[in-house]
């Protein structure tokens, strides 16, 4: 954007109107207002007039240097309530009229009684004016991503502008960095103030909403461009193609066209940034599928460009067509054009054209290929009589022996009869060809009689004169017959190909299933429901005379086979039970192989988890192992100091002072509760190795649960703990989730950081330096969850080593000589997770570890919130 040299000069008939620069970010704290005070630096040292309307540091010491050396213009006090709040004042910033002004948050709502309601409309007016401004805006607060912002990040934003206000901008700056570097940047305070940190990481900044958020900022912006793109094509006149977010569906065939569709499709779904999905229909007369084979290798195709492939079925192809992409709610769908003459559209306007007209919201692409030249090939003879075919049938059937008869009576004086009669024999065969039985028997039976009408004597009667005629008569009507039956043999075995094809794709795709998915009989009761537009699959089995469903997909899916709108026995107690619609008979074959297939895939369910269970079994039996290895220093230790004091206390020849019987006492006490500690997480871990952890869940408030985990704790003035009372409360178990606080915090007064602090001795002896870990315990709420995050800064975790800080027997990798044998976060993950809950690993910004411990929220009853 170029400054202008001046102000405009008096006079001017037509005022310049001013250019907005706007610098977009992701998030608070990315440097937006940074970067907006470093070119209104720049300008000023150009020479460019430039004046700061309103500029929010937020108490960041960065941004305020930055603000000096500019003018800022005072901003103007407003009272509301009682309260006295500051807005940028317009009507000086008008009268001042600098070149540039710079507007920090441009969807600030201002004060009621303000000059306007939203700062953005106090921009519009400098504008007018032909002021130049400067603003800053985040991507939360566009209105057209408001709703998709609050469901990334649990917030609702009540400040927002609308888009057209940003689009309209001469220049839009995206301001990035990367969410790593922003939670550093908060961490270091230099975003929010301290008492804000931990609330603000914890929900807000995550490292999945920053980046989602990152993504929005980018794809928004990269829109934009495109815009511009096309308003700059539209202006020069460029109507080349220049090739330059969503689900996109693309729509197979099987033929040679099929590939380049898919990889269009892909093009398509990569500018978008959207999911492709590859769907083949198959028509449940199998008359729609491909050569066995051709369709294995567009699956490889699919999977190559990052496709995934589904194979439906269904008589209408249309309808199956968009039923399936309106449940994957795709919003793209594309189809090849048509490789049907136009002749043939007219009796059947297509696919494509059905398709369109029934898509309503989703887009329908129609892709061009070179097979739309070359026509489709010749299939007739191996085709079933359609209905298509069978109306055109009965319409030659009586249009051809009409039009031999005009062309004999035309020619009359210069054909036989014999030609005369070839003619209404052809006509009859091809009526037989097209149109089968029906229709070659009334071209035969029509065609005597115009030939007996017209063409033999005596003339314009239907009087047979002859036997020849008769015989003529005789004969059509045979050839018909036997050509029409030629014709249905014909078709009846090509269905039964087709079916047989059909059915051995769908046999194939279930056995490679069962094979290949890590959760196969899921999968491939889906790959059921999927194939045949069901409502819902389950697999039932009969146990103690009682019916229970061993897998199911779908929604409402049967109790019982009686309940079934299709019920197919694999065995007398296992029975595949089919809602939504009836099948028919036809389709009973390849329900039965995949009813087999299932039963297979439950029996290997099966076999799974029974080589679990047998796998778990040797992973006790080595944790015992282990288990022996590691604690038989951690038990001799406390037991060596217990034994020793108790030997010097007793021992009759030691003249003990209290001060030595006093240290000695302690020991034990000392040795005794780290005993009892190991034995404890012995225990627990024994119980969580067996299944014996049964819960007992109540609403909990996190704030007693920390209250009662640190009851007792000596270290309890060494620890930062802030958990707020009007929190919800969490589904827990009072005694579970105490253990789990009490677990964490003792691993984070083992590891955490020593900062030394100088402690007054009482005696008056001087000083003595005591060390102290920097722990924090912080609680806030996120989605349906509630968090609670132990926070320390010590040396932290060796990269991708987080979950490996759960298992038994680690003590951060085996670094430190610190006691225990490193059970206690081990059991806290158990306890945590048979609870419903999760517990994961963190790096604390600026480094350490931070344990985040998310429950689910338990809803106060009103009781309970009175009280």
């Amino acid at each position: 954007m170029s400054d202008p040299s001046g102000p405009p000069q008096a006079g001017s008939r037509k005022r310049r109107r001013g250019e907005l620069r706007i610098y977009l970010g992701a998030a608070p704290g990315v440097g937006k207002t940074f970067a907006m005070l470093g070119e209104a630096h720049r300008r000023r040292e150009r020479g460019t007039d430039v004046v700061i309307g309103l500029v929010e540091t937020h108490g960041r010491q960065k941004t305020a240097q930055l603000v000096e050396g500019l003018e800022v213009l005072p901003p103007r006090r407003v009272e509301h309530r009682g309260v006295e709040f500051t807005e940028m004042d317009v009507d000086a910033l008008l009268a001042r009229r600098p070149q540039v002004a710079v507007v920090d948050e441009l969807a600030h709502t201002n004060v009621p009684g303000s000059r306007n309601a939203k700062r953005w409309q106090d921009v519009e007016e400098l504008l007018d004016a032909g002021i130049d401004v400067l603003a800053t805006v985040n991507v939360q607060h566009l209105e057209s991503l408001n709703d998709v912002v609050e469901r990334i990040t649990g917030v609702h934003q009540l400040e927002t502008l609308p888009d057209e206000v940003v689009r309209r901008a001469e220049q839009v700056e995206l301001v990035d960095i990367t969410p790593e570097a922003l939670r550093r940047r908060l961490a270091h305070g230099n975003v929010y103030a301290a008492h804000r940190i931990d609330a603000a990481l914890g929900n807000y900044f995550r490292v999945g909403n920053l980046t989602a958020l990152r993504e929005l900022a980018l794809l928004w912006v990269a829109d934009q461009v495109d815009v511009a793109l096309q308003r700059y094509r539209s202006e020069q006149r460029i109507t080349d193609t220049w090739e330059a977010r969503e689900r996109v569906v693309v729509a197979i065939t099987g033929g040679p066209e099929s590939e380049a569709l898919i990889r269009r499709a892909r093009r398509i779904a990569k500018r978008a940034g959207a999911e492709l999905l590859v769907v083949h229909i198959l028509r449940g007369d199998g008359l729609a599928g491909a050569p066995s084979g051709v369709m294995a290798t567009f699956r490889t195709i699919a999977e190559d460009v990052g496709a995934s492939f589904h194979t439906v079925v269904g008589d209408d192809v249309p309808t199956a067509l968009l039923e399936f992409a309106r449940g994957v709610n795709a919003t793209q769908l594309v189809l090849g054009t048509s490789r049907r003459p136009r002749l043939a559209r007219v009796f059947d306007e297509g696919i494509g054209a059905a398709v369109i007209q029934a898509s309503g919201p989703i887009d329908v692409h129609m892709v061009t290929h070179d097979e739309a030249q070359r026509g489709p090939r010749w299939r007739a003879l191996s085709q079933p009589l359609s209905l298509t075919r069978r109306t055109l049938g009965w319409v030659l059937a009586v249009l051809l022996p009409a039009a031999v008869t005009g062309l004999g009576l035309v020619t009359r004086k210069d054909v036989t009869f014999a030609t005369d009669l070839v003619g209404f024999f052809l006509a009859t065969v091809a009526v037989a060809l097209i149109g089968g039985l029906g229709p070659a028997l009334v071209a035969a039976l029509l065609g005597a009689g115009l030939l007996n009408y017209f063409f033999t004597p005596p003339y314009l009667s239907l009087a047979v004169a002859t036997p020849e005629n008769v015989i003529t008569l005789v004969a059509m009507v045979a050839v018909a017959v036997l050509v029409a039956l030629v014709v249905d043999r014909a078709a009846r075995m090509s269905v039964q190909a087709a079916r047989a094809r059909t059915e051995a794709e769908l046999l194939a795709s279930y056995a490679r299933t069962v094979l290949t998915s890590p959760h196969p009989l899921a999968r491939l009761l889906q790959k059921v429901r999927e194939n045949f537009a069901l409502e819902s699959v389950a697999l039932l089995e009969r146990q103690d005379e009682q019916w229970r469903r061993v897998a199911c997909v779908g929604p409402k899916p049967c109790d019982e086979p009686d309940e079934a709108d299709v019920d197919v026995p694999v065995t007398a107690d296992v029975h595949l039970a089919l809602r939504g619609r009836a099948l028919p008979a036809g389709d009973q074959r390849v329900l039965e192989a995949a009813a087999g297939q299932a039963l297979m895939a439950l029996r290997q369910q099966r076999m799974a988890a029974e080589t679990a269970e047998a796998r778990r079994r040797a992973e006790t039996t080595e944790l015992r192992t282990s288990l022996l290895a590691a604690v038989g220093h951690d038990l001799r230790t406390p037991l060596t100091s217990i034994k020793a004091s108790i030997g010097s206390l007793r021992d009759t020849e030691l003249r003990l002072s209290e001060e030595d019987t006093s240290e000695l006492l302690e020991t034990i006490e000392v040795s005794a509760d780290r005993l009892t500690g190991l034995v404890d997480n012995l225990l627990d871990s024994s119980r969580l190795a067996t299944g014996a952890v049964v819960p007992r869940l109540h609403p909990v408030g996190y704030d007693e649960a920390v209250a009662r985990a640190l009851a007792g704790l000596d270290e309890r003035r060494l620890l930062s703990v802030d958990v707020a009372e009007t929190l919800p409360p969490v589904l827990a178990d009072v005694g579970l989730l105490e253990r789990v606080i009490a677990n964490v915090i003792d691993n984070a007064l083992r590891h955490g950081r020593l900062t030394p602090r100088r402690v007054l001795d009482v005696d008056g002896d001087g000083t003595i330096a005591a060390d102290e870990p920097e722990i924090a315990i912080r609680a806030s709420t996120y989605g349906a969850h509630v968090e609670l995050r132990v926070v320390d800064h010590g040396p932290g975790l060796p990269k991708n080593t987080a979950a490996s800080v759960f298992a038994p027997f680690q003590r951060l990798s085996d670094r430190d000589n610190a006691p225990g044998v490193g059970l206690g976060l081990s059991v806290a993950k158990g306890f945590t997770e048979a609870m419903g809950g999760t517990i994961s690993a963190e790096d604390t910004p600026g480094g350490g570890l931070t344990i985040v411990i998310a429950l689910p929220a338990a809803a106060r009853t009103d009781q309970a919130a009175q009280a």
